[in-house]
């Protein structure tokens, strides 16, 4: 019965890594894998185990039980995320991230390039590299008319925002995931990573500013008015919320209570202040009904009906899979068994992060945290927070961030291959052995 669940989960991920050839949503095949493990545990009254990841000792427990401690597990992770993106949509509502279109003032290709790549470094640190890149990349789409070489822009901004996501703990899911999983603290991953994914950052930005693509200057193109769409309140409500998300891991550092509390309360205090600047806007009939409804709706309600939610259940469907798999036991035997194959943990971290350009790095970093023995703010799990964070840059598929650019670009995938991965390659490797140089020499 084992083997047919193992089977399960290998099939169920090879839907999710060939969800653009298959045409079918991630989720689907997260789920249906998800139901389907637990109901095989359920219906051959498997063993499951709860494993104590300091000891990593397996006792015996109830299946209801188990379910439940992982359900709780993966809700603070959701309720998170909910949280994030909600604060996320309210900036958007006051169309608050126009206000980073006022810091580009160059013409210039190559200063572009740096200017765009330290904007998604630090965004993406703050807002996540998925919605880092979705700004950014709506803001090349106003700064930049020539499409050839606004690509070359958005595979760059796909390097710098994972690797800015890589050292935060609100910066990428599987960052997020360590982070409330336990196995990071805030300061301990700044401290390790910050680094290791700056040079990350600086080697292929570096080597792409010599490049053709990014020689020369703009062409000077009329510019749309300023106005469409401005609201006097946005840069105000940019920086709120920006504050209200930065806040969360000091919250979690004063109180000690789980990041998604932190999160609630920087969610009601930014949705606090959206109410009272939403009802101040003096509101003149107009034409245009749609945008009517717009100026009298709540910007809370408008910004949840704007939630990603197929993401949110993907992450519930693989999360409680992998789970499965940690509750009977397998991942702590395949880590084992992985252990005597390839002694060099640095090595097979080093594959994840590769395998991480294939597969999708949130399953691969659940797996990753049942798999390992090793207790909180080891260099294990900060290697892993880097690796899976930045491995994704190498191919277009491999992040969150390289298929929302895919999308609103249309990339073609051998393009990139041929263009950026190289660059992304270059860029993990250096940021690879800076961090295994520092962990040696420093730390």
């Amino acid at each position: 019965m084992e083997t047919l669940i193992i089977a399960i989960f290998v099939l169920g991920y090879l839907a999710i890594t060939l969800e653009h050839s298959l045409k079918v949503d991630k989720l689907i095949p997260a789920l249906a894998m998800m139901a389907l493990m637990w109901a095989l545990i359920s219906l051959a009254h498997l063993p499951v185990f709860d494993v104590n990841t300091e000891l990593k000792q397996l006792e015996l427990s109830h299946i209801d039980e188990i379910l439940l401690h992982h359900l709780g597990k993966t809700a603070e992770i959701i309720i998170f995320l909910l949280g994030a993106m909600t604060i996320v949509e309210i900036i958007d509502y006051f169309n608050g991230f126009s206000t980073i279109k006022s810091f580009i003032k160059t013409k210039s290709k190559k200063g572009l390039l740096w200017i765009f790549a330290l904007l998604a470094f630090i965004l993406s640190a703050i807002i996540d590299n998925l919605t880092a890149t979705i700004v950014l990349i709506t803001i090349l789409q106003k700064v930049i008319h020539t499409r050839e070489t606004r690509l070359w822009f958005a595979g760059l901004i796909i390097i710098a925002a994972n690797a800015g996501g890589a050292w935060s703990p609100i910066g990428d899911v599987t960052t997020t995931m360590l982070w409330i999983g336990d196995k990071v603290t805030t300061v301990n991953l700044v401290n390790h990573v910050l680094l290791p994914s700056i040079i990350c950052l600086v080697i292929p930005t570096g080597i792409a500013s010599f490049l053709p693509a990014f020689q020369g200057d703009l062409e000077v193109v009329e510019e749309e008015s300023e106005t469409v769409g401005f609201h006097k309140r946005g840069a105000t409500m940019l920086y709120l919320g920006l504050s209200a998300i930065v806040f969360v891991p000091i919250f979690k550092t004063l109180t000690h209570l789980p990041p998604y509390v932190g999160m609630m309360l920087s969610l009601a205090v930014v949705a606090t202040f959206a109410e009272i600047f939403s009802k101040a806007k003096i509101n003149i009939t107009s034409i245009d009904k749609e945008s009517d409804i717009h100026q009298n709706s709540s910007p809370v309600h408008s910004s949840l009906s704007k939630i990603e939610l197929p993401s949110i259940l993907f992450f519930l469907g693989i999360l409680l899979a992998v789970a499965a798999l940690e509750s009977l036991g397998l991942l702590f035997n395949f880590a084992e068994g992985m252990n005597n194959a390839i002694p060099n943990t640095d090595l097979v971290i080093g594959l994840l992060g590769i395998g991480s350009a294939v597969i999708d790095n949130v399953p691969l970093v659940a797996a990753s945290m049942g798999m390992f023995s090793v207790p909180a703010d080891h260099p294990v799990w900060h290697l892993i927070a880097y690796s899976a964070g930045t491995g994704g840059s190498m191919l277009i598929i491999g992040s969150a961030a390289g298929v929302v650019a895919m999308g609103m670009e249309k990339i073609d995938f051998f393009w990139y291959l041929k263009k950026i991965a190289w660059l992304a390659f270059l860029g993990f490797l250096g940021g690879f052995v800076v961090f295994v140089a520092m962990r040696d020499l420093i730390f």
